[in-house]
């Protein structure tokens, strides 16, 4: 299992520079944020600054200090840390309870650093954001590493069960974008625990945080949606759009909304356009595929639902809706093959419920 790595990486673009402010309290106040409010994930306590100094001594050279701090982050012997989905922590949070996932080491990981005097960053991997599905709105949470050095000749640091890429959408970020970033991942987790209202706190502070940051309003607009907001889902997923005409993920969500709507049209006009763009969002390929089906075009919907699978193999869904297909056009042995590839990675997703019971009436 891959838990973390250091190497080089490609050349990324420029991105976004830190921004040059000694007080970040008064850019907070300019976005109409309470300092006082405001979780801060890079915060250390004493404690934490002591082993940071002690995990790197002895170390004279810049690389030496960030693999000292690394094996030392990792080393069962030490703090030991281990991977976690569901939970973006603070650096308080993740030295305590010994488990992060990428953003929440990347806060730990940077006020270290930075405490023994690395001037890492933040880097935005656009290469590895992933898609949730919530019903039938998609949620994304992005892929937070660690960067040390110039663009040409950059030192990564990756904590991720996925193997590593060439950083080739790897964008450097500031402190006031990644904390926007803490607050989407923290929003988003609300929805998967149901609490739209916390939610709701989370997502507006996230955007107000960084308005031009996109993936953040796509996770807005879909707590505004599941809060019953549909104008203001409507035009957070349109600003989404604004800002990165290749969100999959808000295109997707705004279509489900159209065609919640009565907009048929326009939903599928949507989907098209995205689909001919080469979005990365494995559900838009479902929902052009459930069009296919509906219209009678199988062997369209059939490509479509593959595009689907190869984007994300290891959800349910497009194996289920392979299968459902499957069985429409009479194969069972084949509907029988997918229900169980879906079965071994969700038996209990709606879609493989559902042809998991259509194959029942059949072999009754």
């Amino acid at each position: 299992m891959l838990l973390a790595a250091l190497g080089l990486a490609a050349e990324a673009a420029a991105g976004k520079r830190p921004r040059r402010a000694s007080d970040f309290d008064q850019l907070l106040r300019e976005r109409g944020l309470d300092p006082q409010a405001i979780t801060r994930p890079l915060l250390l306590t004493d404690e934490m600054r002591a082993w940071a100094r002690a995990a790197v001594e002895g170390q004279v050279t810049g690389e030496g200090r960030l693999r000292a701090l690394i094996e030392r982050l990792l080393d069962p012997d030490h703090l030991r840390l281990e991977y976690a989905w569901g939970y973006t922590g603070t650096a308080v949070e993740v030295f305590e309870q010994r488990r992060a996932n990428c953003l929440a080491f990347t806060n730990l990981f940077v006020s270290m650093a930075r405490e023994v005097g690395l001037s890492v960053y933040y880097l935005l991997v656009r290469d590895q954001e992933s898609f949730r599905k919530e019903g039938d709105l998609v949620v994304i949470s992005d892929h937070v590493a660690v960067g040390w050095g110039s663009a040409g000749s950059r030192l990564v640091v990756d904590f991720s069960l996925q193997p590593l890429g060439d950083y080739r959408r790897a964008e450097r970020i500031d402190d006031l974008t990644a904390l926007a970033l803490y607050y989407s991942n923290r929003g988003a987790e609300s929805l998967q625990e149901d609490d739209v209202a916390g939610a709701l706190e989370w997502l507006k502070t996230a955007v107000l945080l960084d308005p031009e940051e996109a993936s953040s309003w796509v996770n807005y607009g879909v707590a505004l949606r599941r809060d019953g907001q549909l104008e203001a889902a409507e035009a957070a997923y349109r600003k989404a759009l604004e800002i990165d005409p290749r969100a999959g993920s808000a295109a997707s969500n705004l279509a489900s909304l159209l065609r919640l709507s009565g907009r048929e049209a326009e939903a599928i006009e949507l989907e098209q356009l995205l689909a001919r763009a080469g979005g990365r969002n494995p559900y838009t390929y479902l929902a052009l595929g459930d069009i296919s089906v509906r219209r009678g075009r199988f062997d369209e919907a059939g490509r479509l639902y593959r595009r689907a699978i190869n984007l994300k193999r290891r959800d349910a869904e497009p194996w289920a809706a392979l299968g459902q297909l499957a069985l429409i056009r009479g194969d069972h042995d084949a509907a029988r093959r997918l229900l169980k590839k879906a079965r071994k990675r969700d038996a209990e997703h709606p879609r493989a419920v559902q042809l998991a019971q259509a194959l029942a009436g059949i072999d009754r």
